[in-house]
């Protein structure tokens, strides 16, 4: 679908023709009684017994102080943790009021209602950085997600909250996402402009804003204006995905921006009886294809940028493109339900969890023998698909100003028995630094965190220009290649003139992975190195480095007579929603400086 061809007056008539809005089932007719049936008896009593515990706990308290403490120490964890357990105590205490109905809960909801309104700000302080000006609400992703909890909780049980409440939630949500939405062009996520592309904050904002807009606003010129200005933001949005459905966000993001354009999708079409369905289109179901195209092997997954190798994919979002795209293999990912409500961001999930639950089924897709997005320049390569222990190779060319951005053009990830051996770490903990000027001293985004060289002691540099061009790219039954040109991406004083980097998946046997770095100074003699990462145990040899072991590893054949090795160190680096992790970077050096130069390495899995 076509989403600038939308205009008000077009959207108004389709308001007008459409049938009433009944997203979910309500009240105490089938409909919810078919989801206790479907989501078994087990989880609705353990969803009760926590939602009575919540009646009983104290509300988390949101002082200005520890919001201002992003500001002051860079660091977003102590209030957006709170922030976190107060709303999972509403959706625990909604969701048990809607699946009940018995009134049980309506008094703590209130109480925790009224709290969420009268916070300060809803935004996220990484993101407003201060506390906003009554007049100014930031509209971030926080802020469009709370607007649109608290219009699906007054759906869901409206008839039950008390007049006061459902008055003040209409005006808040309003006044901090709805009205500055349709007034003010200072959101940067509106638009993709010369100096900024739009990202996943596109979707999250437009999905919460319209979204609530969709429930809460009554007059239909409104919000048809509401509408076909979220729809041309999203058109943006969907121009950042390659022609294949691929994001150079990663997965992680695939699952957060994408899943809440569906979660949209879902409520126009059912707004609009049908006649705006944003999942229209071959483009569409490519993207929806991505995370089953990027899986490395059974629960890992590709993770260039500020994605990891183990993202969680919603359930409920999942069951809901499988059915309406019918595209089984989103439901064979390896997730599994989790009806436990105790770590989300917004509603939304854990209401599409109870609603749309996966089909129990024990199955885990591994991938095909090959995937290719061209415009991204990432293949992704497994030697035996239905061995999830085979052998597995990622490698992505790009360049150094992609959404979420790492500086990692050329950067590998190799697997072997199930277990990630060469790796690209993902997302580094969110702090001020981390998304500031000192982004890319930071080791999870600088280019010395990923498997590509160093060259005269320079990393790569970020920017648009500082890119690969794909040489070659092939794939039959006997190797995966991809050769990349990739001096672009390493500023003018490293002095190269050439750096051409090719990597084979060598299908023969239990598979190898071969990395040939052939490299040419401008100006005189230089020192390349060639870099290796790996989160797991290295040890040394003549001609050979052993990282991991038998239940996960690999072998690195080189020609010790004119390389040296070293290791370098980093120990509990700290990542966001993840553990802290150790990382080594495997560092191989010429003995010789010279003008020009090749350096092989063989990667062959450990017996």
């Amino acid at each position: 679908m076509e989403l600038r061809r939308w205009n008000v007056r077009h959207v108004r008539q389709v308001l007008e023709s459409a049938p009433d809005f009944v997203p979910f089932p309500r009240g105490e007719g089938s409909g919810t009684q078919a989801i206790r049936t479907k989501v078994g008896q087990s989880a609705i009593d353990d969803l009760l017994r926590r939602a009575r515990t919540d009646m009983l706990a104290p509300i988390p308290a949101l002082p200005a102080s520890l919001y201002l403490e992003f500001l002051r120490t860079g660091r977003r964890e102590g209030y957006e943790d709170a922030q976190r357990a107060r709303r999972n105590m509403l959706y625990r205490l909604t969701l048990a009021e809607w699946l009940e109905r018995k009134g049980e809960f309506v008094d703590a909801i209130e109480t925790l209602a009224f709290a969420r309104l009268e916070e300060t700000n809803w935004a996220w302080p990484a993101h407003a950085r201060t506390l906003d000006l009554p007049n100014h609400p930031t509209v971030d992703l926080a802020a469009a997600m709370t607007a649109l909890d608290l219009a699906e909780m007054d759906y869901l049980i409206g008839d039950a909250l008390s007049l006061s409440l459902r008055a003040r939630l209409r005006s808040e949500v309003d006044r901090r996402t709805i009205l500055p939405f349709l007034e003010r062009n200072d959101h940067w996520w509106l638009h993709t402009t010369p100096a900024k592309q739009v990202n996943n904050w596109t979707a999250v904002c437009i999905a919460g804003v319209v979204g609530a807009a969709c429930y809460l606003e009554t007059d239909l010129d409104r919000l048809a204006n509401i509408i076909t200005r979220g729809l041309h933001s999203l058109a943006d949005y969907l121009e950042t995905f390659d022609s294949q459905g691929g994001s150079s966000e990663g997965p992680d993001y695939w699952s957060y921006g994408f899943g809440n354009y569906v979660v949209l999708a879902q409520l126009l079409h059912a707004r609009t009886g049908g006649q705006i369905d944003l999942l229209d289109g071959a483009q569409i179901r490519d993207i929806a294809q991505f995370p089953v195209r990027t899986v490395l092997t059974q629960g890992v997954w590709t993770s260039f940028s500020d994605s990891d190798s183990n993202p969680s994919f919603h359930p409920g979002l999942l069951t809901h493109l499988a059915e309406r795209l019918d595209l089984p293999a989103l439901t064979e990912l390896g997730m599994r339900n989790d009806f436990n409500v105790d770590h989300f961001n917004q509603f939304v999930w854990p209401l599409r969890q109870f609603a749309w639950p996966l089909p129990e089924r024990n199955v885990a897709f591994g991938g095909t023998a090959h995937d290719w997005f061209a415009d991204m320049a990432w293949m992704i390569s497994r030697l035996d698909p239905d061995d999830p222990k085979s052998l597995r190779l990622a490698v992505k060319g790009g360049h150094n100003d992609e959404m979420h951005n790492q500086n990692d053009v050329g950067s590998l990830i190799v697997v072997s028995k199930g277990k990630v051996v060469l790796t690209d770490p993902g997302r580094g903990r969110y702090s001020k630094a981390y998304f500031g000027p000192e982004r890319y001293s930071n080791i999870f985004a600088s280019s010395r965190g990923h498997s590509v060289p160093v060259v005269n002691g320079f990393e790569q540099t970020e920017g648009a220009d500082h890119a690969a061009s794909v040489l070659r790219h092939s794939h039959d039954g006997s190797q995966d290649l991809l050769e990349l040109d990739m001096a672009s991406a390493y500023p003018a004083e490293a002095g190269l003139s050439t750096l051409q980097r090719s990597v084979t998946l060598d299908r023969a046997g239990s598979g190898r992975v071969l990395v040939e770095d052939r490299f040419a100074f401008a100006a005189a003699d230089g020192q390349f190195q060639s870099v290796l990462v790996t989160p797991l145990a290295v040890a040394t040899e003549t001609n050979a480095v052993v990282i991991g072991d038998a239940d996960g590893g690999v072998r690195v054949d080189f020609d010790g007579a004119t390389l040296e090795v070293s290791l370098d160190q980093h120990r509990q680096m700290e990542k966001q929603y993840q553990p802290a992790v150790d990382l080594t970077r495997v560092v191989f050096t010429p003995r010789q400086s010279s003008r020009e130069g090749r350096l092989a390495l063989a990667i062959s899995p450990l017996a």
